[in-house]
């Protein structure tokens, strides 16, 4: 994916508030050998981007001043309550640097899924990224993730996931931690029947 950016030469507070009055967003592309670059972005293309799943998970082609270059998105600031980014930053990626980035998963099958098809169980995603470690050239834009296969009582776990070559998994805490679960129904509790009392029976006079 590619995007515009324009140098800047003007920092700090008041500098940021006029770029943004005038329709720009301030960024900085940090990372590498060389030093952090200030740059400008279109703020009605950038948030147009935002928006699309490939500019948080891909190797971005940045160009500024007829030059080309590849970073990721690294961090970004909203505005509390407007549609208005204050900041974006970038990091610069170098072809024998490892990358430590969280993609994307894209499930399907799931409603194939004996579980699902004949168990009626809840398929529960549990989580809709991973975090993966590769170089760029190896870094896959979304993971996919067959579910079709899925049986009442067991859960996918990361370790189950099929990664793309050069790709391993980054797991914090727990080591094989889950993906989807698959929850059985719950069982319909029959209603007991309610006995109704017969009336006592009047005494005799």
């Amino acid at each position: 994916m590619k995007f515009v950016a324009f140098e800047r030469s003007l920092q700090g507070t008041g500098a940021s508030r006029r770029l943004r009055n005038s329709g720009r967003t301030p960024a900085i592309v940090y990372g590498g050998e060389a030093q952090p670059l200030l740059i400008e972005l279109d703020h009605n293309a950038l948030w147009h981007a935002l928006k699309k799943e490939a500019f948080h998970a891909t190797i971005l082609e940045m160009e500024v001043a007829g030059q080309s270059s590849k970073v990721l998105l690294r961090d970004y600031q909203m505005h509390p309550f407007k549609q208005l980014v204050l900041h974006i930053d970038f990091q610069r990626v170098e072809a024998n640097t490892t990358l430590h980035m969280k993609v994307p998963v894209h499930f399907s099958g799931e409603e194939e899924s004996p579980a699902f098809k004949i168990d009626k169980c809840l398929i529960n995603h549990v989580a809709n990224e991973i975090e993966v470690a590769c170089l760029p050239a190896d870094l896959p834009e979304f993971i996919n993730v067959d579910l079709s296969a899925l049986q009442k009582g067991v859960s996918l776990h990361v370790n189950d996931v099929v990664l793309p070559k050069g790709v391993k998994v980054v797991t914090h805490g727990k080591a094989n931690p889950v993906l989807v679960a698959v929850v059985a129904p719950v069982a319909e509790v029959e209603a007991a029947p309610v006995v109704v009392a017969a009336p006592a029976k009047g005494k005799k006079k």
